[in-house]
């Protein structure tokens, strides 16, 4: 099993700080939050791209992907009604799929749950057929860059559109794309009100396309009352063995010792 971590909760750091600190607490690679480079991934320069490249690779960390997809800029949409809203929000994420490979990722984690929620007065099916045909439209040009996206299953205090690990995988499976997979995380997972371990053991490996863990209380896991001795042995169950990436909501006391915190409460599973 290989550790990441997610570069938001380092903020306005350099990337070149933050991949040697990950790097010395024994991670093997950085997620990257678009916002973090520039507004808009369109604004990420050629030459912005190779140097966040090179600051990760150079610290022996690999760029798993892209997460927090559309937080910004503003005008993004996936299930809007709005003719020209979904089109600005299909092409970027076609631009987001062209950053992620100029990065090394191979990854990128749709929750962006304000961007995708029913909006008043839309039916949940009309919302579900627009996130289906903006999914299908960028799932081609994502396998022939080697990428998969992976939808993430958010809570209902999030968001009102794919609450559970389930109701994701009806999307994945419509679209039956091999570039399109579930994304797991076990803040998530924890509001479906039934063991995190048994919606893990819902699905395969091969339907998996990212792990994220946290715990409930939005900090690291081993930093709340989430118990991982059953999440890691549904894991192990099902076979998932390639990355884990911790994914917070609160950053204090500090980066490093949320880093450093549940990097070694996973050890206790993956020494």
């Amino acid at each position: 099993m290989r550790f990441a971590l997610c570069n938001e909760m380092f903020q306005d750091r350099p990337m070149a700080e933050v991949a040697a600190t990950a790097r010395k607490l024994g991670y093997h690679g950085l997620e990257i939050a678009p916002f973090t480079l520039a507004a808009s991934a369109t604004d990420v320069t050629k030459a912005k791209r190779r140097q966040t490249r090179r600051a990760i690779e150079d610290e022996g960390l690999e760029c798993v992907g892209l997460h927090w997809l559309f937080a910004g800029p503003a005008g993004l949409h996936m299930t809007t009604p709005d003719e020209k809203t979904w089109t600005h929000t299909r092409d970027y994420l076609s631009a987001l799929l062209d950053l992620c490979r100029d990065l090394g990722g191979s990854v990128l984690v749709l929750g962006s749950p304000k961007q995708r929620s029913v909006i008043e007065g839309q039916t949940y099916s009309g919302a579900w057929q627009r996130a289906a045909d903006l999914l299908g439209s960028v799932l081609d040009k994502a396998r022939d860059l080697g990428l998969t996206i992976c939808l993430e299953p958010l809570s209902s205090a999030e968001t009102n559109f794919v609450n559970t690990v389930a109701e994701g995988m009806k999307m994945v499976r419509q679209l039956n794309h091999p570039s399109l997979k579930i994304h797991l995380d076990v803040k998530a997972m924890c509001s479906e009100g039934r063991p995190v371990g048994d919606v893990i053991r819902s699905v395969t490996a091969d339907e998996i396309g990212h792990f994220h863990v946290n715990d409930a209380n939005l900090y690291g896991p081993g930093m709340g009352d989430v118990d991982y001795a059953p999440i890691a042995e549904a894991i192990k169950e099902v076979g998932w063995d390639t990355w884990l990436s911790v994914e917070v909501f609160k950053y204090d006391p500090d980066p490093e010792t949320i880093a450093r915190q549940s990097i070694d409460y996973l050890r206790r599973f993956w020494p």
